[in-house]
């Protein structure tokens, strides 16, 4: 028996068979559980349908327990709300929710920080923070509430919970990823205060840093340039792989990790806590 079996939840920005969403989808289901899936909107007709296309290849290896596949515009308030709507009428209620959207233009991706245009930053920003808060305001309804016993201060079932994902670019300067960093530095803070606003109903909030993978959206920022410094700096000398990080989003999304809320956890072999370039520097040793 799984450990999602029986449970039910929203994965909110697959993009395509090699997206850190897909592998905790992927796990999820594997473990028993059902979900419901969004593609990117799009008011070209042609590119919203390229979209879908790209997320059916995925859910169509999981036709039981993939519920719906609708799609979400981030930057609207009624499309996440119809999302929503979608949601409490195939489940009722929910117990797990990822969030993994971001978006920047590559414009402003590709120039220094400092010349990100003001249009481009307030975008980056809307799709890539601001709708996590989005989500979980409209989602609150429908995230399973946990049931506590007053009396003897224990919890007899835990509430649901809430993923999204981030980078170390918004934790310390990487060079080429730029307006994304500060856009995910910006998405862990609304991380951290929506897992309070929501921690009292005991539904929790937390976000997973990967290690450098290669990805549609690492792709555009640059992400996979800096895996060959990675594999030589971090305590593991080795890049993280998709399923890893698969695994420890579905840990953090399941009620195996019932008593951690507002935390970033890193996935990516240790190398976000060197100190020094470690054994990357033998390199230069005479």
């Amino acid at each position: 028996m799984g450990i999602f079996e029986g449970k039910k939840g929203l994965i909110l920005g697959v993009a395509n068979d090699r997206s850190i969403a897909w592998y905790i989808a992927k796990f999820i289901m594997d473990q028993g559980g059902v979900c419901g899936f969004t593609h990117l909107a799009d008011a070209d007709e042609a590119k919203q349908k390229k979209n879908r296309h790209r997320v059916e290849k995925c859910v169509e290896q999981y036709p039981e327990q993939t519920k719906f596949l609708v799609p979400l515009d981030a930057q609207s308030d009624q499309s996440i709300a119809e999302v929503m709507a979608t949601a409490k009428k195939e489940f009722g209620e929910i117990d797990f929710l990822l969030h993994s959207i971001a978006f920047a233009k590559l414009d402003d991706l590709k120039v220094d920080s400092i010349a990100t245009s003001r249009d481009g930053f307030k975008l980056a920003m809307d799709i890539s923070a601001y709708s996590l808060l989005a989500v979980c305001n409209a989602a609150k309804d429908i995230l399973k509430k946990a049931k506590v016993d007053d009396k003897r201060e224990e919890v007899l079932e835990a509430g649901a919970s809430v993923l999204t994902l981030t980078y170390y670019g918004g934790e310390r300067i990487v060079p080429g990823y730029n307006v994304m960093g500060i856009c995910k530095a910006a998405l862990e803070s609304c991380m951290k205060y929506a897992a309070y606003d929501l921690g009292i109903d005991g539904i929790r909030v937390n976000a997973l840093s990967a290690g450098p993978l290669k990805t549609l959206a690492g792709s555009a920022a640059g992400v996979g340039e800096f895996q060959p410094v990675y594999k030589q700096m971090a305590p593991l000398q080795r890049i993280v792989t998709h399923e890893e990080v698969g695994r420890t989003g579905g840990f953090l999304l399941s009620t195996m990790s019932d008593g951690i809320t507002a935390e970033t956890v890193h996935v990516d072999g240790g190398y976000s806590e060197m100190g020094t370039p470690g054994r990357l520097l033998d390199k230069y040793r005479a």
